[in-house]
C-alpha cells in the first residue's frame, strides 16, 4: 500500500533531486533530478497498484527490486521519527517534548527540542 500512495509522499521526487544536486552538481539537482524523481515516482505508484490488484497471486517477492528499492525511501536529509507526542515522548516538568511537529506534512522537518 505504501507504494500505491508515493504519488501523494513524492519520496522518490524529493530523494533524486537532493542526491542528484550533491552527486552532480546544484543546477542540475531541479531539472534532471526532478525528471529522473517523476520517472522513479510514476514508477513507484504503477508498481503499487500493481501489488495490490496482484496480492493473492504468486509471486510472493517484491518484484523490480534492480530499479526500485523494495521499502518507501526518503531524503538521506530526513528520517522520520516519532511525533511529539505524549504517548511516545513524555516529559512530566512542560507537558510534552521533543519530535516531529508535523510528520504527516511531506517536506516538514521542523523539529522542536532536538540537539
Amino acid at each position: 500500500m505504501s507504494n500505491t500512495f508515493e504519488a501523494v509522499r513524492m519520496g522518490e521526487m524529493r530523494r533524486t533531486i537532493e542526491q542528484t544536486a550533491v552527486l552532480e552538481s546544484p543546477g542540475v539537482g531541479y531539472t534532471a533530478g526532478a525528471v529522473r524523481g517523476f520517472d522513479r515516482s510514476v514508477a513507484r505508484t504503477g508498481l503499487g497498484i500493481y501489488e495490490v490488484v496482484t496480492f493473492p497471486l504468486p509471486p510472493y517477492h517484491p518484484i523490480l527490486t534492480s530499479y526500485l528499492k523494495p521499502e518507501p525511501v526518503f531524503p538521506e536529509s530526513y528520517k522520520p521519527g516519532l511525533g511529539s507526542d505524549p504517548l511516545f515522548k513524555t516529559d512530566t516538568y512542560t507537558g510534552f517534548s521533543g519530535g516531529d511537529v508535523a510528520p504527516f506534512i511531506p517536506g516538514s522537518r521542523f523539529r522542536i527540542w532536538d540537539n
